[in-house]
């Protein structure tokens, strides 16, 4: 399915390329995914819900590089236990990033080696709850947001911003489009 779709892809020299890894792992036979809680410690997002990710350095040789050496910087998934299953189309943010999200699967139970400077918690969310607690608020759409905001809401934690539109992106071409709540 993901690795037959062709993705949008955005080039331009003024956004910065970054690129995130959506790990996919079954827990209790049901499908969950990986995301992490930034500290307020860091540069950019603080506190907010991610993927693991960020913005591409000199020496990747690709963006897919780039969302799997992050992956391993953040939570010390090492890049040959992610078995990659396609791409999502990129999604610019409004501080002129392009992100290139990659989906990929993870073995479960995993020995994660979590970067506490940069990560304050690690969320495993069951695709059913984030299908079951989503919000889209079409009224957000403006000119200078021309898209609907989306939110998702799992144990105390609101995902929102680019995160919050990669995973609705993620759950319509994995599961099918939906309304949303």
């Amino acid at each position: 399915m993901l690795a037959a779709r062709r993705k949008l892809v955005i080039q331009a020299r003024h956004l910065t390329p970054a690129a995130v890894l959506i790990p996919i792992f079954y827990k209790g036979g049901a499908p969950h995914l990986l995301l992490t809680k930034r500290t307020t410690k860091v540069l950019h997002h603080k506190g907010q819900i991610s993927f693991p990710g960020g913005s591409r350095d000199p020496e990747d040789a690709s963006l897919l590089s780039t969302a799997l050496r992050e992956s391993q910087e953040e939570m010390g998934i090492h890049s040959g236990d992610i078995q990659v299953l396609g791409e999502l189309d990129d999604i610019i943010t409004n501080t002129r990033v392009v992100v290139s999200p990659y989906v990929g699967t993870i073995p479960y139970p995993y020995q994660f080696t979590v970067n506490w400077e940069e990560i304050e918690d690690v969320l495993e969310a069951p695709v059913a709850t984030l299908l079951e607690h989503s919000h889209l608020d079409a009224s957000a759409v403006t000119p200078v947001r021309p898209y609907p905001a989306y939110t998702f809401k799992y144990d105390n934690h609101i995902i929102w911003g680019v995160t919050a539109r990669i995973l609705r992106q993620f759950l319509d071409v994995a599961f099918g489009p939906w309304s949303g709540a």
